[in-house]
């Protein structure tokens, strides 16, 4: 008898692609017979396995005619699994996501100690002997820590821009991304699109937001942001400076990137919005010094006056049935996309 299970949420971003693969190879490991079909128009479940275009695939949705189309033309050996050794086992050079031993890690490893690896890696062959993970560095960890020798990988034949691709791809599904992940994680993708000769510009930094659920603008900022020393962008990760204000400052070159970092290091100032706007237009009319760094940022911060809008006021703007919370949500969500439009 066929089961059928359908993962389906509007909103984006919630795991339905990796909740499906999980639950797919899951029960492949197990000895089942699984179809998965990947009905999402961004391709993501596809992308997970190792297919990096999924519109250039043999077989997809809108080129099927029969049942024949879909069980009579698979690539062979495409879906084999192999046990390689950790030994062999070598990071993505550049690899722009961290892999820390924090309680996540820690889960995954007990994971693995009792059930094995679920999902297998992903990974390419290196010139100099053993392999180069594209996919699944923190499972190749986890597994260290549970004591295991050998990980289930699927062994692709990638040239180095399509490795990035599925690299930055597959690891965009993960939950709790630093902005310093994305960031580098996104300039990467980008660069490897243009060394394809893809047009770039707006097209690629939207083809590139299209599989992440974000805008080509916020693309573009993440791209921005990547130019942060390392000490920025962790300060970035750690929510001492705010985003925005990290891109703006992004756009000041090492020395005064530097300054900035000095201060803020040796005291406990922030950058406000105004702040990092007015160090960017200074650095480009190269009228930054390290002085007026320190001015800028250690100045003492005017406070707002608090600002109350009656629900009132607002009720003509929405239907009837939603209630002061869920108005609070729609106003902040349209004011963050109306500040990504003008900043």
């Amino acid at each position: 008898m066929c089961k059928v299970y359908v993962i389906s949420n509007q909103k984006g971003g919630t795991g339905k692609s990796t909740l499906s693969v999980n639950i797919a190879i899951g029960l492949a490991r197990l000895g089942k017979k699984v179809l998965l079909i990947d009905a999402d128009s961004q391709g993501s479940a596809s992308v997970s396995l190792g297919f990096q275009e999924p519109d250039r695939m043999d077989i997809t949705l809108a080129k099927l005619n029969s049942y024949d189309d879909l069980f009579g033309t698979a690539e062979a050996g495409c879906s084999d699994v192999v046990d390689v050794p950790l030994v062999e086992l070598y990071e993505f050079k550049n690899h722009p996501f961290k892999i820390v031993d924090d309680e996540s890690m820690l889960e995954l490893a007990q994971s693995i100690r009792l059930h094995g690896v679920m999902v297998p890696a992903i990974v390419r062959k290196r010139a100099e002997g053993g392999f180069e993970l594209v996919s699944g560095h923190r499972r190749k960890r986890a597994s260290e820590l549970a004591g295991k020798k050998t990980l289930p990988v699927y062994i692709r034949s990638y040239d180095d821009d399509e490795a990035i691709w599925t690299m930055v791809d597959s690891n965009l599904q993960r939950e709790n991304i630093l902005l310093s992940e994305k960031a580098r994680a996104y300039q990467m993708k980008y660069e490897a699109l243009k060394h394809q000769g893809i047009q770039a510009g707006g097209n690629t930094l939207d083809k590139i937001g299209a599989t992440a659920n974000e805008s080509g603008k916020t693309i573009q900022r993440y791209i921005w942001l990547a130019r942060l020393s390392d000490e920025l962008l962790e300060m970035v990760d750690k929510k001492r400076i705010p985003f925005g204000q990290g891109v703006d400052i992004s756009f000041l070159n090492s020395d005064e990137q530097t300054w900035v970092y000095r201060v803020l290091d040796s005291s406990k100032a922030r950058i406000t919005s105004t702040a990092s706007k007015r160090l960017k237009i200074l650095s480009q009319t190269n009228e930054l010094t390290e002085e007026e760094v320190r001015n800028l940022l250690l100045s003492p911060i005017v406070k707002r006056k608090p600002l109350t809008i009656g629900v009132e006021k607002l009720a003509k703007y929405f239907p009837e049935d939603m209630d002061a919370a869920q108005m609070e949500d729609t106003i902040l969500n349209l004011l963050e996309k109306w500040k990504e439009k003008y900043e």
